[in-house]
């Protein structure tokens, strides 16, 4: 998730650029959604970051920063990116040793629960990934010129 907020933080910095190159304010991006029904963009990024970090508190027992949703500029989304990062960026895999088997439980599950393991891989992956995919989508829809390539990142991968 990390790695991939990093890729985020690029994409809003080409959406940046290519508003400017197409003399419009970018921050109309933020309220730019692909259907009538969905959130804006600048939701999609918001709970793409709070999944990331939350998932990582939720196993790790570890606090997460609170952030206020109220960004209006691309420039406050990449801020709010970059501090996820940071936070992702104090944890070790020491950290997450128990987390498989740690019980997890939202407000919304009305008392319902997961173990960790099932917490990470049947929500926390799909949800983080379903908003950064769709806020990725909003920009490509919209011009911005990123790729396949800007979704990925670099890869780790060996010579043969």
């Amino acid at each position: 998730m990390k790695k991939q907020l990093g890729q985020t933080d690029r994409w809003l910095e080409a959406a940046g650029a290519h508003a400017k190159a197409k003399s419009f304010d970018s921050n109309l991006f933020l309220g730019f959604r692909l259907a009538p029904d969905q959130f804006g963009f600048a939701r999609q990024i918001q709970v793409a970051c709070d999944t990331a970090k939350l998932a990582a508190s939720r196993l790790t027992g570890k606090e997460a920063p609170v952030h206020a949703d109220t960004e209006q500029t691309l420039d406050e989304l990449r801020t709010r990116v970059q501090s996820v990062i940071g936070y992702l960026e104090g944890f070790s895999a020491k950290d997450f040793e128990a987390a498989s088997t740690v019980t997890i439980t939202q407000p919304r599950w009305e008392g319902r629960t997961m173990t960790g393991a099932d917490y990470f891989v049947e929500h926390a992956v799909p949800n983080f990934f379903f908003h950064l995919t769709t806020a990725y989508a909003i920009l490509r829809h919209n011009g911005v010129a990123i790729g396949k390539r800007d979704y990925l990142g670099p890869l780790t991968q060996t010579a043969p």
